[in-house]
């Protein structure tokens, strides 16, 4: 098996801190690695540095095999909003596409195609200045898989992307022969794609072969080690101490070398392993008291410019109940949290409809995608006056008179965390709180959430988070339409695969899944009307399964002409919409 990258002795600083320091280690051909540590540990550098956008500062070196082809992915993806999404790709990638014969040429703008289709982007000639932050970064993304690098390098690359773009990248980067380096907190992904992991930890580099669950065992292992190395040091350290504190004449002759060893003795023994745990069980971010009312929906509609994002929305929260919120971007999510939580009004625009009554009692925390606004030369201690607190969520004494403004993005949003749970809040929303937190700090969010006592509603595209943390689901389908899932996300994916597989074998699924489906007690019968659209769906989502298959098969042949595939595409996108409108009337028709 070849090496593809060779690294050795590379180091990075900033300022007084140093994120690593003459660090080595080789990535053979077909690897697919995971990098795990710590926000603010380096790990943006350590991409930044291979891919050849920045230097160590040691020298060192960074060997890549001859002749094969590097693509980077950077968290955040450069673009010229007046651009469309077509020309931003060709001209982002002319420095590799420009040696293309004409041939080449054209499969490599096929890719694109597919790609940005696979995607969801079905008009390659929409202005980059009109797309969402997900929407950005399924370009960036197209541009990489379009080129058919032997070696990707990614930083976050399920950021801000929606649950159905990520099984896709998922499934594209687990048949594909690339080899892989990439930077990632979504657990799910990385046990999917990966084979190995790689973690960071206090400037050192340790590797685990295998899964997500084999490193979390063999880490252990290595700390509980260490430690146990350190405990015998310390006894060590004990004895030569006993020694150095005796008198003067006792030492008479003594080596010199003895001395020395004392002081090396000392430093290991000081340095034991503590494992950053929070326990927030005696700080001020417990929930008040939240009464029987929460939030009561009756009939709410809301629209905007002609588009219906919620449509005639009915719901009573209940104390103390776990909502995760799923969709596709744009299809209204982050419109809705604003409405419930009294976030829109009229003179922002749009339309609503119907009646939203919040309780007397609520107090909501709400963590907003966009994160939140610091301002300049405001220092750690000063957004969050609470140093118990702020150690106990990893802002160690060192960094608390350090400006925000200094800090990596992982850790200015989880102090923007820290400061909502300060609140109290007994109704906690949080808006992809996942993006740009590290998995030791997800893993402590989770932990805190689990023993949180209100309500919550989590919108993420994390699947092991929603897995973890939610009762149930409200999915949004797009047209405002809302449906109510009661599980979590795998239960639910589950459901749909074993309903779709059902509908390719026989055009109806068994009545031994449906009873296993999680449901809500049926409240009525089935109209006639209703069984009739029923029936009919039945026997329309094969036909349309087929349709999806043939065009698939189509966009990957090769044979297409420009116009043919623009049509194909086209109709691609307006299928997956209409398929996706259509299982879930029949998810709604079949709780009835």
């Amino acid at each position: 098996m070849a090496s593809y990258l060779q690294i050795e002795n590379i180091s990075k600083s900033y300022g007084p801190k140093v994120l690593f320091k003459n660090i080595g280690f080789n990535i053979n051909e077909g690897d697919k690695v995971a990098l795990i540590a710590p926000n603010g540990t380096g790990k943006t550098s350590l991409l930044r540095i291979l891919a050849g956008t920045d230097a160590s500062d040691s020298g060192g070196k960074v060997l890549f095999l001859k002749d094969i082809r590097i693509a980077f992915l950077e968290q955040e993806y450069a673009y010229d909003p007046a651009k469309s999404i077509f020309r931003q790709i060709m001209d982002s990638s002319r420095a590799w596409t420009e040696h293309l014969d004409p041939d080449h040429q054209w499969q490599y703008e096929l890719r694109v195609t597919q790609l940005l289709t696979q995607f969801g982007l079905i008009d390659p000639e929409k202005p980059m200045r009109d797309l969402s932050g997900g929407e950005v970064k399924r370009v960036a993304l197209t541009q990489m898989l379009a080129s058919e690098a032997d070696f990707y390098i990614m930083d976050e690359p399920t950021n801000h992307l929606d649950i159905d773009a990520i099984e896709f990248l998922e499934s594209h980067l687990r048949h594909s022969r690339c080899t892989l380096f990439m930077v990632t907190h979504d657990r799910y992904f990385l046990d999917r794609v990966c084979n190995t992991v790689m973690e960071m930890d206090r400037g050192n580099i340790y590797i685990y072969r295998g899964d997500y669950m084999n490193f979390l065992e063999k880490r252990q292992e290595r700390i509980d080690n260490y430690n146990a190395e350190t405990e015998r040091v310390r006894n060590l350290y004990r004895r030569e101490l006993e020694w150095m504190h005796a008198s003067p004449c006792a030492r008479t002759g003594k080596a010199k070398y003895r001395k020395q060893a004392f002081w090396d003795i000392k430093e290991r023994a000081d340095d034991s392993y503590v494992q950053q745990k929070v326990d927030l069980s005696e700080t001020k971010a417990a929930s008040t008291y939240l009464g029987n009312k929460v939030i009561n929906c009756r009939d709410v509609s809301f629209w905007w410019e002609n588009k219906c994002y919620l449509s005639h929305f009915t719901y009573n929260f209940q104390r103390y109940e776990r909502v995760g919120i799923v969709g596709r971007n744009a299809a209204g999510k982050t419109t809705f949290l604003n409405l419930i939580t009294g976030g829109w009004k009229p003179e922002l625009g749009g339309r609503l409809e119907g009646i939203i009554d919040l309780g007397e009692s609520l107090r909501i925390g709400y963590y907003h995608q966009s994160g939140m606004q610091f301002k300049p030369g405001q220092t750690v201690l000063e957004t969050v006056n609470d140093t118990h607190l702020l150690s106990r969520f990893l802002f160690p004494h060192d960094m608390l008179q350090n400006p925000v403004e200094r800090l990596s993005g992982g850790e200015r949003r989880r102090l923007y965390l820290l400061t909502i749970l300060m609140q109290q809040p007994n109704f906690l929303i949080l808006d992809e709180p996942t993006n740009d937190l590290d998995i030791v700090t997800l893993e402590i969010l989770e932990e805190y959430l689990m023993e949180f006592k209100g309500s919550l509603i989590i919108v993420s595209h994390d699947r092991h988070f929603l897995d973890r943390l939610v009762d149930h689901l409200f999915v949004f389908c797009g047209n405002g339409v809302v449906k109510d899932f009661v599980g979590n996300y795998t239960e639910y994916r589950t459901f749909i695969k074993d309903y779709e597989a059902a509908q390719k074998g026989s055009g109806v699924m068994p009545v031994s899944d449906r009873a296993s489906k999680p449901s809500t007690p049926a409240k009525r019968k089935l109209t006639y009307k209703e069984q009739q659209e029923l029936k009919s769906l039945e026997e329309r989502l094969p036909a349309l399964e087929a349709e999806k298959a043939s065009l698939e098969a189509r966009l990957s042949s090769g044979t297409l002409d420009a116009v043919a595939l623009q049509e194909a595409s086209t109709r691609y996108g307006a299928l997956q919409e209409e398929l996706d409108a259509a299982e879930m009337r029949w998810l709604e028709l079949s709780e009835i």
